[in-house]
Protein backbone atom coordinates (compact mmCIF):
# COMPACT_ATOMS: atom_id res chain seq x y z
CA UNK A 1 0.00 0.00 0.00
CA UNK A 2 1.32 3.21 -1.11
CA UNK A 3 0.52 6.80 1.33
CA UNK A 4 -0.01 9.85 -1.09
CA UNK A 5 0.01 12.83 0.65
CA UNK A 6 -2.47 15.27 -1.57
CA UNK A 7 0.01 18.23 -2.79
CA UNK A 8 -1.75 20.68 -0.45
CA UNK A 9 -0.40 18.97 2.35
CA UNK A 10 2.50 18.20 1.23
CA UNK A 11 3.10 21.84 0.52
CA UNK A 12 1.85 22.86 4.44
CA UNK A 13 4.71 20.27 5.71
CA UNK A 14 7.50 21.52 3.61
CA UNK A 15 6.96 25.21 4.44
CA UNK A 16 6.36 24.57 7.97
CA UNK A 17 2.74 26.11 8.31
CA UNK A 18 1.21 24.72 11.26
CA UNK A 19 -1.67 22.38 10.75
CA UNK A 20 -5.03 22.02 12.92
CA UNK A 21 -4.49 25.43 15.18
CA UNK A 22 -1.07 24.61 16.27
CA UNK A 23 0.46 28.07 16.41
CA UNK A 24 4.27 28.70 17.01
CA UNK A 25 5.35 30.95 20.19
CA UNK A 26 5.11 34.04 19.33
CA UNK A 27 8.68 35.44 19.35
CA UNK A 28 9.63 38.23 21.03
CA UNK A 29 12.04 40.68 19.34
CA UNK A 30 14.98 42.24 20.43
CA UNK A 31 14.49 46.45 20.39
CA UNK A 32 18.37 46.35 19.58
CA UNK A 33 17.01 44.67 15.91
CA UNK A 34 19.05 41.79 16.85
CA UNK A 35 17.73 37.82 16.85
CA UNK A 36 14.51 37.00 18.78
CA UNK A 37 14.54 36.59 22.32
CA UNK A 38 14.18 32.77 23.14
CA UNK A 39 13.54 30.60 26.22
CA UNK A 40 17.09 29.92 26.64
CA UNK A 41 17.92 33.90 26.50
CA UNK A 42 15.10 34.28 28.87
CA UNK A 43 16.26 31.75 31.05
CA UNK A 44 20.04 32.85 31.36
CA UNK A 45 18.47 36.73 32.38
CA UNK A 46 16.49 35.43 34.81
CA UNK A 47 19.94 32.96 36.22
CA UNK A 48 21.93 36.22 36.17
CA UNK A 49 19.53 38.70 37.98
CA UNK A 50 19.07 35.96 40.45
CA UNK A 51 22.60 35.96 41.04
CA UNK A 52 22.74 39.64 40.92
CA UNK A 53 20.20 40.28 43.64
CA UNK A 54 22.04 37.09 45.65
CA UNK A 55 25.16 38.65 45.17
CA UNK A 56 24.10 42.32 46.57
CA UNK A 57 22.21 40.75 49.46
CA UNK A 58 25.55 39.21 50.47
CA UNK A 59 27.13 42.32 50.00
CA UNK A 60 24.62 44.05 52.19
CA UNK A 61 25.22 41.51 54.78
CA UNK A 62 28.90 41.89 54.96
CA UNK A 63 28.72 45.73 55.39
CA UNK A 64 26.59 45.24 57.97
CA UNK A 65 29.05 42.73 59.96
CA UNK A 66 31.84 45.58 59.04
CA UNK A 67 29.85 48.29 60.38
CA UNK A 68 29.20 46.68 63.06
CA UNK A 69 32.62 45.70 63.66
CA UNK A 70 33.83 49.20 63.27
CA UNK A 71 31.80 50.61 66.00
CA UNK A 72 32.84 47.93 67.89
CA UNK A 73 36.65 49.14 67.74
CA UNK A 74 35.66 52.76 67.56
CA UNK A 75 34.22 52.42 71.30
CA UNK A 76 37.57 50.34 71.78
CA UNK A 77 39.64 53.38 70.63
CA UNK A 78 37.75 55.78 72.84
CA UNK A 79 38.29 53.59 75.78
CA UNK A 80 41.99 53.51 74.57
CA UNK A 81 42.11 57.12 74.27
CA UNK A 82 40.63 57.87 77.79
CA UNK A 83 43.03 55.64 79.86
CA UNK A 84 46.15 57.32 77.79
CA UNK A 85 47.98 60.10 79.57
CA UNK A 86 48.14 63.20 77.71
CA UNK A 87 52.05 62.76 77.51
CA UNK A 88 52.31 59.38 76.15
CA UNK A 89 50.56 57.49 73.35
CA UNK A 90 49.54 53.78 73.92
CA UNK A 91 50.75 51.39 71.15
CA UNK A 92 47.67 50.00 71.39
CA UNK A 93 45.81 53.11 70.64
CA UNK A 94 48.31 53.04 66.98
CA UNK A 95 47.20 50.14 66.26
CA UNK A 96 43.34 49.91 67.19
CA UNK A 97 43.50 53.33 64.65
CA UNK A 98 45.26 51.40 62.06
CA UNK A 99 42.36 48.73 61.93
CA UNK A 100 40.11 51.02 62.16
CA UNK A 101 41.64 52.17 58.78
CA UNK A 102 41.82 49.38 57.08
CA UNK A 103 38.42 48.35 58.06
CA UNK A 104 37.24 51.63 56.53
CA UNK A 105 38.76 51.36 53.49
CA UNK A 106 37.34 48.32 52.61
CA UNK A 107 33.77 48.92 53.86
CA UNK A 108 34.35 51.88 51.11
CA UNK A 109 35.53 49.76 48.63
CA UNK A 110 32.26 47.34 49.68
CA UNK A 111 30.01 50.00 48.85
CA UNK A 112 31.11 50.86 45.40
CA UNK A 113 30.23 47.74 44.55
CA UNK A 114 31.34 45.47 41.87
CA UNK A 115 31.84 47.72 39.02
Amino acid sequence: MQCRLPAWMLFLLLTGVSVAGQNPAPQQHRPDGGPPITDEDQARERLTSDMAKKAAKERAAALKTDADKLLKLSVELKQYVDKADENVLSLDVIKKADEIEKLARSVKEKMKGPN
